[in-house]
């Protein structure tokens, strides 16, 4: 069965996974954050997507790339960047009470080290267009995401008390 890459650009068809994956773990995350008002939301869902596409992303390349070279597995060395900044990571998140800082942060973290594999790889429209989705998901969704939560909270009040105030409140 014939793949995109077959009659696109395969640069073009990378940019659509990496917008994709954005989006879509977007998506997944808005419903975190607003519906079931848990911590990580849409821009950590997104990012987290983002990064995961790019990885494999670079694993496909690289792998053809130094196809026939024996013993040499670039993707070693990436697995160990991955495992590294998942330690760093966990290292920005805080625990206040209730509430928990710095998701996000890390997030960031894990993809920008996802961007600088990405260049060391060559693959420099990649690195330079998947930093410009992670821009979008650290600005544009943190509005997006606040708005939809103010929706939600009015829709709640509508919902509980009929749209008026509760007696004393």
């Amino acid at each position: 069965m014939p793949s995109p890459s077959d009659f696109f650009d395969p640069q073009i068809v990378a940019f659509a996974k990496l917008f994709l994956a954005m989006l879509l773990g977007g998506i997944i995350g808005t419903e975190r954050a607003v519906l079931a008002k848990q911590p990580a939301g849409t821009r950590t869902f997104g990012l987290v997507a983002l990064g995961s596409c790019l990885l494999i992303i670079m694993s496909s390349y690289v792998d053809s790339a130094y196809l026939g070279i024996v013993n040499f597995d670039p993707m070693r060395l990436a697995a160990g960047i991955v495992t590294g900044i998942g330690f760093l990571g966990a290292g920005v998140i805080i625990f206040r009470g209730n509430t928990v800082h710095g998701i996000t942060t890390a997030a960031g973290l894990w993809i920008v080290a996802a961007v600088g594999m990405a260049i060391g790889f060559g693959m420099y429209a990649i690195a330079i267009f998947t930093t410009l989705l992670t821009l979008i998901m650290f600005t544009g969704m943190w509005y997006l995401e606040n708005r939809f939560k103010q929706w939600f909270e009015k829709l709640d009040k509508d919902e509980i008390f009929g749209g008026k105030e509760k007696a004393g409140s």
